[in-house]
Parts: C-alpha cells; sequence; structure tokens
C-alpha cells in the first residue's frame, strides 16, 4: 500500500469505535514480540497540559543527550507527528512498513489508536529509543499505552472531559487516569483539584508509590519576564519556555520535577540540560501565533478548564479588538468552552472542522447568539479565517480556538500545507 492508501486503512479502524482495556493491545504486542519491554518510558497522563508536559520533558532528555522517544495525540495536521524520535518526525515509508508488520498480526477488533500505539512502541524499539514519553490517548488504567510499565508516571490537572468514558465526577476520572501510577514507581502530580488530589494520594499510598505534588514539593512562578523553579534538590531562574502562555508554568514545573527524578533511574540530566529542554520546547497549535497585521492565535483548549487558561493568557498579548475563529467537536460542553471567551470577543466566526464529529457551524452559532456574542455562520474553517482576517484591523488578534482539530485544519490553511483529517 501507499502511505495514503495506509493511513485510510488504519483511519477505517475508527468503525471499532473507542474501547477502553488492555486486552488486545496486550495481545498484539506479544504477537509483535513484546517490542515495549524493550523501553523506558515515563507516562504522561492528565486531562490539560499533558501535551505540553510530554513536550517540555521530551526536550530536557534530548538536551541531555538522550536518543528520546515521543508519542502524542492526536496530530494538527500530520499524521507523522504523533511519532517523533529527538523531535524529528516518523517517516512516512516506516508508517507504511510498520502498519504493514502490525496488520498482519493484530486481533480482531483492534482500534485506530490501538494500532498507532503499537506503531510507535515498535519504532522506538527498532531505533533505540532511550526513554519513552508516552502521552496517555484519553484515560490511563485502560489506555492503549498503559501496556507499558513506565519508570515514572506524571498527572497532569485533571477535570471534567470525555465523561462517557472516563466518569461522570472528577473523582471517578482521578480514578481512570491513575491507572498509570504504577506499584513502587514515582508519579509527579500537577495542581490537581481536592477531589482529585484525595483519590490519587490514595493510590499511591496503596502502590506504595512515591509521589510529588506541585505547590509542595516543587513549584515555579514569574519573575518578571523569566520563569522560577524551585524543585526537590534544585533552583533556576531566568528560564524562557519556549512554550508562550503563563499558565505553562506548571506544565514546565512538572517537566523539570519528573527530569530531577530521572537523574536517580540512570538519565543524570545536568542542570544545563534543564534549562535548554525548557527554552527549546516547541508543541504547535497551543498559543501559537502567526502572522503580523492581522495577528492570529491558535490554542487547541477544548474543555472549560482548558479555555479559562487561554482567557488568562490572553491578558498578556496587547491588541485592539478580539475576534474568535471557534469549532467544537459534537460530543464537547460547547457553552462551556466557550463561556470564558465570547465576552473578550468583538466578533465570533463560527466554524465546523473537516471531521463527523464537529458540531455544525450554525448549531455553534446559534449557542453563541444565545450567549449575548455576536457571531457569523462561517461554515468551513478556511473560510472563518478568510472572513475574520478581512474583518480585523492592523492591531487586532484572531483567536482560533474550540478544538485541536479546529487549530489543525487553520494551521494547514495558514502554513498552505495539504492537511491529514484528525481521527483519533
Amino acid at each position: 500500500m501507499t502511505y495514503r492508501e495506509t493511513l485510510a486503512y488504519i483511519y477505517g479502524l475508527a468503525r471499532f469505535g473507542m474501547k477502553p482495556g488492555l486486552e488486545r493491545i496486550s495481545a498484539l504486542l506479544d504477537n509483535l514480540g513484546n517490542p515495549h519491554r524493550r523501553i523506558r518510558a515515563v507516562h504522561v497522563a492528565g486531562t490539560n497540559g499533558k501535551g505540553s508536559t510530554a513536550a517540555f520533558l521530551s526536550a530536557i532528555v534530548a538536551a541531555g543527550g538522550y536518543r528520546v522517544g515521543l508519542f502524542t495525540s492526536p496530530h494538527l495536521i500530520h499524521f507523522t507527528e504523533r511519532i517523533r524520535i529527538n523531535g524529528a518526525e516518523i517517516g512516512e515509508d516506516a508508517v507504511i512498513r510498520l502498519a504493514e508488520r502490525i496488520l498482519k498480526v493484530a486481533p480482531e477488533g483492534a482500534t485506530f489508536f490501538e494500532i498507532v500505539t503499537a506503531m510507535a512502541l515498535l519504532h522506538f524499539a527498532e531505533e533505540g529509543v532511550e526513554l519513552a514519553v508516552l502521552e496517555a490517548g484519553m484515560g490511563g488504567g485502560l489506555d492503549a499505552t498503559n501496556a507499558v510499565s513506565g519508570i515514572l508516571s506524571v498527572i497532569t490537572p485533571v477535570s471534567l472531559d470525555h465523561c462517557e468514558y472516563l466518569g461522570a465526577t472528577v473523582a471517578e476520572i482521578a480514578s481512570e487516569k491513575g491507572g498509570v501510577v504504577k506499584p513502587g514507581r514515582p508519579l509527579v502530580l500537577s495542581p490537581q483539584l481536592p477531589e482529585a488530589l484525595e483519590v490519587l494520594r490514595t493510590r499511591c499510598t496503596e502502590s506504595g508509590s512515591p509521589f510529588y505534588l506541585a505547590g509542595t514539593d516543587f513549584s515555579a512562578y514569574w519573575e518578571g519576564e523569566g520563569l522560577a523553579y524551585r524543585g526537590l534538590q534544585l533552583s533556576l531562574s531566568g528560564l524562557k519556555p519556549g512554550l508562550a502562555g503563563r499558565y505553562q508554568a506548571e506544565n514546565a514545573a512538572s517537566a523539570l520535577c519528573a527530569a530531577e527524578l530521572l537523574r536517580g533511574q540512570g538519565f543524570p540530566l545536568d542542570d544545563a540540560a534543564l534549562r535548554r529542554g525548557i527554552e527549546e520546547a516547541r508543541w504547535p497549535g497551543r498559543m501559537e501565533l502567526f502572522g503580523e497585521s492581522p495577528r492570529f492565535l491558535l490554542d487547541g483548549a477544548h474543555n472549560a478548564a482548558g479555555s479559562e487558561a487561554l482567557a488568562e493568557a490572553l491578558a498578556d498579548i496587547p491588541r485592539g479588538r478580539l475576534l474568535i475563529v471557534a469549532g467544537v467537536m459534537g460530543d464537547k460542553d460547547a457553552a462551556g468552552i466557550l463561556a470564558p471567551l465570547l465576552p473578550l470577543a468583538t466578533r465570533v466566526f463560527a466554524v465546523s472542522p473537516n471531521l463527523e464529529r464537529a458540531m455544525p457551524s450554525a448549531a455553534l452559532a446559534t449557542l453563541c447568539h444565545e450567549q449575548g456574542a455576536e457571531c457569523i455562520d462561517a461554515g468551513a474553517v478556511a473560510a472563518g479565517l478568510s472572513l475574520a482576517g478581512e474583518a480585523a484591523g492592523p492591531d487586532d488578534l484572531v483567536l482560533v480556538c474550540g478544538s485541536l482539530f479546529t487549530v489543525g485544519e487553520a494551521r494547514a490553511v495558514l502554513l498552505a500545507e495539504r492537511f491529514e483529517p484528525c481521527r483519533g
């Protein structure tokens, strides 16, 4: 098969839907000779900030001279973004080769995400990765990535999201996310709501896993234009994170704490590597600016907690008016996502990204009107960008938000690149 044919086939596995559980991925990895057992890994779970935290940590480890793999989802523009080694995306030829091998031995009913997880693990094992940073896809304990027994886990802030799969309360979701905690292995905890913290603290106690809590054992805060970190055994100041947004302090702090713990796991990362990794980290589609007149700001916040952080971060960006291009998935809390942002906007352009799950732009426009916002039903993402760009003055800011899928499609338009729609 060609690369396009390969993607079309594995995307077709989405017909099996989301099926939490480790039975199929475990059987698949066994059929492949258990490549995951040749990998030392850090597992990153949570609701918000896990991708940024994983990007920070992988950049730190790479800056220390190690060969590090990074597995994330979903992609923004190209499927190959999901699997990286030292920042370089997997090649299309490797995707074809790995998919062919894996599909031959995949158990019946294997899902898209399980196949892609197996591709990443097999690729990392064959390429001699010294450490893999694995971002959980949706949950934790029943997520396909949890087939790997990591040497360290990180759980970023837990909030309500994917409730139909993970639970109706923060405590229930935290219980599923806490499945990445391994007996006797350390856990780094980003700031948590009290109900999530109670669940995760109990999980660590029961499994004999030491845990390190943000705000108690480590912290980061802004000093002028730089970030200061006070950790387990070290202090750093004047850090210039490569990821924009003041909320990235929490994600950087969790990555730095994890890096400190890795020193005792055979990765003696020096202070210079920690500093360089924080500053060299890149994570597209999160507070990412394009253009000059007007400027386009892309951010993939896709739940209420993420939008609240985005609204706070917007205060640091000088601007005239704020115009919003918003597209949301139909199974998300659109009202909750937009609530922190609509009061800041002069006008909203409702769009529908090229995905079956997307909320129709007309329905989103109606919701915005009901919330008192001036909104135009722009239809497709490209049309929304065009209309917003035409309406914006030289000093205005156009915010693209509501979903990573919206941001990915918009990013492809702005970069004039071929867009590979995300489907899992």
